[in-house]
């Protein structure tokens, strides 16, 4: 038997014998409710993680938030300068309002845990912690310093931590986002869509509709003419999706609209195609005589593609899954994480959460004879070889 086979299997053996205390922790984490727009809930599962995380010699540092809750930095203490850096990206907001727990409480029953941030993702920390005190445990050394960034502000898009993501992902040679797996099978999320938001306003000038209908210019008519344009760019064979979701405008119905407005969502799985459906959004040209558009934004978060050294970072998963006798898949998701933040500047593999389902939903869960296995997994990434193709 090979000494990786030896190192995986005794990994797995010790966070077998950890799955109670894994699902503690997670009952622990869970229980503190911490919506991303109540900056002060996040202090709970904060004050617990740097608990935990002190504890296996980590130097905590609190970032602090404008609006939000703050973000935690962890550095293990006594960290070798010369070693590479790599990262675990987690999130302890979730999109569950206090008082969620009073009618949906976090309970383990039937081999699974319940309960409102469990699958997304709690869930994820507590294997990441456990990973790294099973490598701690068993005497293995890291050839990169493990370095935590875990944010509250992940679920509306990381508006504050999102520089914080890009500057640390800069130093680093690979991240492993601890999101929760794509579908009840656990797929690795190895490609995310990137995200792009447009507000077009349309000008046009007001008349009464019935005493002069040929003056004015109807700004939702031209309205119309943008949504049409907008929806047929629509291509799902490339994976590009566009869609107004949000239109208002006009003040009576007797009254020709003299401004419409529309919000609109893109989704797209290559920076390229980002940036062709954005030239042509931004060339949108008004049909409607007497009227002018006024167009805005952009993409906001790039996709995470399949890159060399991303697919490098999923090779090395294969090969930690054969080890640990795990049959991976693979999926492309089609939200954003921070994981499409590090992709840019770092080799990066997303999904390492937990097993289960029903993220945002009543029937959020986590699989608990899962945790284990898929902590073991993320330790075996953590101990592979970090090579010169893993950060270009």
């Amino acid at each position: 038997m090979s000494e990786a086979m030896d190192r995986a299997r005794a990994i797995l053996a010790y966070l077998e014998n950890e799955v109670d205390a894994m699902v503690e922790m997670l009952v622990d984490l869970a229980s503190h409710e911490s919506p991303s727009d109540v900056p002060d809930s996040q202090a709970g599962v904060q004050d617990q993680l740097t608990n935990f995380l002190k504890e296996m010699d980590f130097k905590i540092r609190h970032v602090p938030g404008r609006e939000t809750g703050g973000h935690l930095l962890a550095v293990p203490r006594n960290r070798d300068r010369g070693l590479p850096v790599q990262l675990l990206v987690g999130h302890t907001d979730t999109v569950w309002p206090i008082g969620t727990t009073d009618s949906m409480p976090v309970v383990v029953e039937n081999g699974i845990v319940r309960g409102p941030g469990t699958f997304d993702m709690k869930g994820g920390i507590v294997q990441g912690i456990f990973a790294l005190r099973a490598v701690r445990a068993l005497g293995f050394e890291f050839p990169a310093a493990p370095v935590w960034f875990i944010n509250s502000d992940e679920e509306i898009g990381s508006p504050e931590s999102g520089r914080y993501v890009r500057m640390i992902s800069r130093t680093a040679v690979r991240a492993f986002i601890l999101e929760p797996g794509l579908g009840i099978e656990g797929k690795l999320k190895t490609a995310r869509k990137g995200v792009g938001r447009f507000h077009i306003l349309i000008h046009g000038k007001a008349a009464h509709s019935g005493l002069d209908p040929t003056s004015g210019a109807s700004a939702i008519q031209e309205l119309a003419n943008v949504v049409h344009q907008l929806h047929s760019l629509t291509d799902l064979e490339r994976g590009i999706t566009v869609n107004v979701g949000v239109v208002q405008g006009g003040t009576r119905v007797n009254v020709k609209a003299a401004k419409a407005e529309a919000e609109v969502d893109v989704r797209i799985v290559s920076m390229d195609d980002g940036e062709a459906v954005t030239r042509v959004i931004r060339g949108l040209t008004p049909k409607t005589p007497g009227t002018s558009l006024e167009i805005r934004g952009g993409i906001q978060a790039p996709p995470l593609e399949r890159t060399p050294r991303n697919r490098k970072l999923w090779e090395a998963a294969l090969a930690a899954g054969r080890r640990l006798d795990i049959k991976l898949e693979e999926g492309i998701s089609g939200g954003a994480s921070d994981g499409n933040t590090t992709s840019q500047y770092a080799a990066t593999l997303d999904g390492l959460g937990p097993l289960g389902d029903g993220a945002h939903a009543l029937h959020e869960h986590v699989v608990t004879n899962a945790l284990p296995r898929r902590a073991a997994l993320l330790a075996e990434l953590l101990l592979s070889p970090v090579t010169s193709g893993d950060k270009w």
